[in-house]
């Protein structure tokens, strides 16, 4: 076994691999980018080593830099991660010429299956369907045209080198075929440098079911059953569950022994993945998947195959490119319960998924619900330069309703504040009814994203709530609501006001105090709070005949609420009252309060405008200014004088005449 490797990524996976490595006793050799400097994957390392400037070409995609380091640092081994150098077979190539294990394939098996078209045809020789459709080298437009007839429409244009959904176009109309294979071909060039194309059928109700295979240097692979990772928007997997809803065990068999035989045809080492279509128009039957292509690499999503198997899939990573034989053998694998695994962004969904980037203010994750794999905390950058996951939250029950439940839970439970996120619209997707029923198809995202993005309501409860916790009428954990404000309970029914904004909604409100509790007054509803409890970061609200508890974060003037699964930020905006709470020859205080400052004196000369005296009320300042030009004659309050609504602070001399 290894004594050193060197994990050439950052982020969460880099951290998931530092865990099992280091627990097998591996030193691990973390490189960081400028960008992340102060990341968790460096902090977790055993030792840590600058690479580059933060674009990953400047950086992360540095094989020379790399290997330098490896030998620097006397690694034996460098584990890719995914991503990033994870199925560049140069790279493999140059660790091979410097006795530098890759934790991993062969270069010849990555190169085999880099390339879709030739990687279809050596798995049409070795026996595993394929998509129906035309994987040649000619690529005049007419003849395309041609064999896309002879497939039959919808047919699928996809760039020969293609990944992500880039370079791949739908075409229902023949009319429609040669924009499209110009588009594809476009896109093929900008994005994988190759323009080449190939044509398959396309099917109408799919679902992307994938094996889990691996293979070891002695000759043997197995597989660890299958993942359906149907769920999809842009061809971007979103949430996976093991095993697929709706299988067979005839056609588990069939799959797995498929994806076998992939695996060997190319004489496979180490993690896999064989992706397959499949067409579900009348369920799942063992002659209705096709293969797509094969990920020479750890997928994203393995955590779903270790918590039904048992394994850990890194250990087995380890094991295997250290010359060890596959841990078992495939009678010795079964499935345990269900497990799904939500992929959790740092993106703005009703924006079209658009990335978004800032710091995260607060992180809080239910890691007693669901496992959790991150490479961020709470003060840590989402940062333009990288894929801007959080998280994957993942978890594991009895039966799939079970572990849908779980799920739902864990995502409720989620706390992010900083940045907008895809944290809404996962729990929408399991709450969603065909989800629920296990009635998923690739489309089904497309389908209804209006509804998975429609805003959450907003209670009259919650806004009760934030009312009170921004005027810190919740601060003391005490029965009696005035206790934190003791100088505002010797004038019960005063009227406290306060202004919210949430989203592009301004709320104004007033709370009052009435018989021994007290009214939320806002837009044209009140809600009634018995009694409101603030213990560190935890609010309990006595409404009567019911409680609701709630969790805070206030930073400034921004509060968030986490209550019912949910997550409601308000902005609290401090009110000027310079001009309302003046009149004629004096100075009122319009609110209950502090005076903190004092600037006027009897006989002093002002100007209309000028802050006189400021009061502070709920935790803000706010100054009164004097109301026209003039002589002070009285000021009828002192520091620290405690004041309430409606009384007289400064008078002014009287204007002659």
């Amino acid at each position: 076994m290894f004594k050193k490797i060197l994990i050439a990524n950052r982020g969460e996976i880099a951290c998931r691999v530092m865990r099992s490595a280091q627990q097998m006793g591996i030193q691990c050799v973390a490189i960081y980018s400028d960008a992340d400097a102060n990341a968790q994957h460096v902090q977790m390392a055993d030792e840590a080593y600058h690479i580059g400037p933060s674009p990953v070409a400047e950086s992360y995609l540095r094989a020379d830099k790399i290997i330098e380091i490896v030998k620097r640092t006397g690694a034996e081994a460098v584990h890719p991660g995914y991503g990033f150098l994870s199925e560049n077979p140069d790279f493999v190539e140059a660790l091979e010429a410097n006795n530098i294990r890759f934790i991993g394939p062969s270069a010849d098996a990555i190169r085999k299956m880099g390339l879709k078209d030739a990687a279809k045809a050596l798995m049409e020789e070795a026996g595993v369907p394929v998509v129906p459709g035309y994987h040649g080298d000619n690529q005049d437009a007419d003849f395309l045209a041609a064999e896309a007839e002879k497939i039959g429409y919808p047919v699928l244009i996809k760039a020969r080198a293609g990944g992500g959904g880039k370079g791949m176009r739908r075409v229902d109309d023949p009319k429609e075929f040669k924009s499209a294979l110009e588009g594809a071909m476009r896109e093929g060039q900008s994005s994988f440098g190759d323009p080449r194309v190939l044509i398959e059928k396309y099917i109408t109700t799919p679902r992307h079911i994938e094996i889990q295979v691996f293979g070891d240097d002695h000759g043997n692979a197995v597989h660890l059953f299958e993942r359906d990772c149907s769920l999809q928007r842009r061809h971007q997997k979103v949430i996976e569950e093991a095993p697929a809803p709706g299988m067979t065990q005839e056609m588990r068999n069939a799959m797995g022994d498929a994806a076998v035989r992939a695996a060997k045809a190319i004489n496979y080492s180490g993690a896999g993945t064989v992706e397959f279509i499949v067409d579900a128009a009348n369920g799942l039957n063992p002659n209705g998947f096709y293969f797509m292509e094969m990920n020479t690499r750890l997928q994203v999503e393995h955590p779903v195959t270790e918590l039904i198997t048992g394994q850990d899939l890194v250990a087995w990573q380890l094991r295997v490119a250290s010359g060890e034989p596959l841990p078992m053998a495939q009678d010795d694998l079964s499935i345990n319960g269900w497990a799904f695994e939500a992929r959790l962004y740092a993106e703005d969904v009703p924006k079209g998924f658009l990335p978004a980037t800032g710091t995260l203010q607060h992180l809080a994750l239910d890691d007693q619900t669901a496992r959790i794999d991150s490479g961020v905390a709470t003060g840590d950058e989402i940062s333009p330069f990288y894929d801007p996951m959080i998280a994957k939250i993942t978890v594991h029950a009895n039966d799939r309703g079970e572990a849908l439940q779980k799920l739902n839970k864990a995502l409720g439970n989620s706390e992010i504040v900083g940045l907008v996120t895809n944290k809404d619209f996962l729990k929408a997707l399991t709450e969603h009814q065909d989800f629920a029923q296990g009635k998923v198809d690739t489309g089904l995202i497309d389908r209804d994203l209006d509804a998975l993005i429609e805003p959450v309501t907003l209670p009259a409860e919650t806004i009760a709530a934030a009312f009170i916790v921004a005027s810190n009428l919740a601060q003391q954990p005490s029965a009696d609501i005035w206790q934190s404000l003791p100088a505002y309970r010797a004038w019960p029914g005063e009227s406290l006001p306060l202004h919210l904004h949430h989203a592009d909604r301004e709320i104004i409100g007033r709370i009052q105090l009435l018989e021994g509790a007290y009214e939320v007054a806002f837009d044209d509803q009140s809600v009634k709070v018995k009694s409101a409890k603030l213990d560190e970061d935890k609010l309990v609200l006595n409404f009567g005949d019911h409680q609701q508890k709630m969790r805070i974060h206030q930073a400034h003037n921004q509060l968030t609420l986490f209550a019912d699964g949910q997550r409601h930020q308000f902005d609290i905006v401090e009110v000027e009252l310079a001009e309302d709470a003046t009149s004629g020859d004096n100075v009122i205080s319009p609110m209950p309060g502090a005076i903190v400052d004092l600037k006027a004196k009897a006989g002093q000369a002002v100007k209309k405008g000028d802050k006189l005296i400021t009061i502070e009320a709920m935790k803000m300042e706010h100054a009164l200014a004097a109301p026209r030009d003039g002589m002070v004659a009285e000021v009828l309050v002192a520091m620290g004088d405690q004041v309430q609504d409606g009384a007289i602070l400064i008078t002014l001399e009287p204007e002659d005449g």
